[in-house]
This record gives C-alpha cells, structure tokens and sequence, in this order.
C-alpha cells in the first residue's frame, strides 16, 4: 500500500464524466441512494474519491452521493466536487475502495474481498486460491459449497496458515460434501481449532468416517446448547467427543 499515490486536487467533474467501475465496484443500492437524498446536508457531504486514469475519471468512493446530487437536480447532469487523484492503478484504486471507512457505507464481507483481488491484495489472494484449490468457493454468491462466513474464515486463514486451513476443509468436504451446515462460521472455525490442536495425532479415516455419522446441523446445534464451554471451545469438544467416541484405545489426548 505504500506504493499508492495519495495526492489529489478538489476540482469539479461533471457528473457525465464520472464513471463507476464494474471490476470492483458494488451495485448500486437505491435505498442508501434514497436515504442519502432525504438526509442531505451540503455541509458534511464528503466529496466523491476519483481516480483520472486514461482520459476517464473512475469513481472508487462516493457513487451513491453522486447518483443521489444527480436526483435532486431532476436527474440532469451537474458539477460535482470531487477529490481527484492522479497517477494510481485500477488495482489501487480497488484497494482504496476496499479501505473505505467514515461516512462511506461498510463494504460486505465479500465486496471487500473482492476488491482487494481485484486490488491484488497477496493475503486476500492466498486465501481465495487455498479455498479454490480444496474444492469449495468463496460466497459471493450464496450456493452449495460457498464459504459465505468470509472474515471467519480469512482470519482463520491468517491464523494457522494454509496448511492446516486446507487440511480442516478438505476434512469437511470429504464428510459432508459441502453442507450449507457444515460451513457456519461456528463449525468452520470450531473445527479448524481442532485439525490446528491434533494436527499429527488423529487418524485422518477415521475422523472423516466419525463426522459422518453426524449431520452438521447437530454439530452446530449441540455446540449452542453447550453451557460448560465457552466460546469455539464448545466446538472444539464436540470434534473431540466425536473423533474419540466410546473407545478407550488410541484416543485423543484433551487439550483445551
């Protein structure tokens, strides 16, 4: 991020020329476009962020208030005051856009991811590819294998590294095939603090035939109602319970 140039110039662009980039932009949303209309105060108004790259100024910050200026002037084209910088990327630009903070709406979980790929972000990149790799997706969309707990998961990522992280859901995909269920952020991070905690000690087999036995809306179902245990520990104990079962030989040592 330090390569990133931060200067810019205040000067006025007509709405006409400003354009909203797709590759890393969110969707237009009307309500916060008509939210911004009913509450709008010209003296807290930030000015719209604007990249000039290539003849064209992108917008990376502030297209709803744009859009809302444009509505209250009768949907005709006007000049807008923007912050315009110069000199920058459009994968900097995506990673501006995905630092937003202030009066700026709170990006998604998987806007922000998004745009820090589209930015070339290397830790966002690792974690989209190790997800990839073992066969289940990211939830940018809401489907059948997509990990749509997006910051449990990249934490959980950062936290134990790719090795472990792909080891606990190439575990889960093999038990339960991408159960909705199994991918709550609660089981996901649950177990993932198992597979980090007996790592070289479980039987990988036998701990994927175990959790078969189970469906995953139990495991998570057990783990709320759970009141000795606080916290992922609470899951944790589960995959314990269950990895060891009844016997009495070769069982897991407890941990936690």
């Amino acid at each position: 991020m330090n390569s990133i140039k931060t200067l810019y110039k205040l000067m006025e662009v007509s709405s006409r020329d400003l354009e909203i980039p797709d590759a890393y932009q969110r969707r237009l949303n009307t309500e916060r476009v008509a939210k911004i209309v009913a509450g709008f105060n010209e003296r807290i108004a930030n000015e719209p962020k604007v990249s000039f790259r290539d003849g064209h100024y992108y917008v990376f910050d502030g297209q709803h208030t744009i859009v809302a200026r444009k509505h209250m002037n009768g949907n005709n084209d006007l000049p807008i005051l923007c912050k315009v910088y110069y000199g920058m990327t459009e994968a900097e630009e995506a990673l501006l856009f995905a630092m937003q903070t202030g009066y700026s709406a709170a990006l998604t979980p998987s806007a922000k991811l998004r745009a820090n790929l589209h930015g070339e972000d290397k830790a966002s990149g690792e974690f989209y590819e190790a997800t990839e790799d073992v066969g289940f997706h990211v939830g940018f969309e809401r489907g059948g294998g997509r990990i749509v707990c997006i910051n449990t998961a990249f934490a959980e990522f950062k936290r134990v590294g790719a090795e472990v992280y792909k080891e606990a859901l190439t575990i889960l995909l093999e038990a339960w095939g991408g159960d909705p269920e199994s991918l709550r952020a609660e089981v996901l991070q649950g177990f993932i603090h198992f597979v980090e905690l007996y790592h070289d000690e479980y039987d990988r087999n036998r701990l994927v035939y175990s959790l078969r036995a189970y469906e995953p809306k139990f495991i998570y179902a057990a783990g709320k109602a759970e009141k000795e245990l606080r916290g992922i520990k609470r899951y944790v104990n589960i995959f314990y319970r269950i990895y060891n079962g009844r016997r009495r030989h070769e069982i897991l040592p407890m941990k936690f």
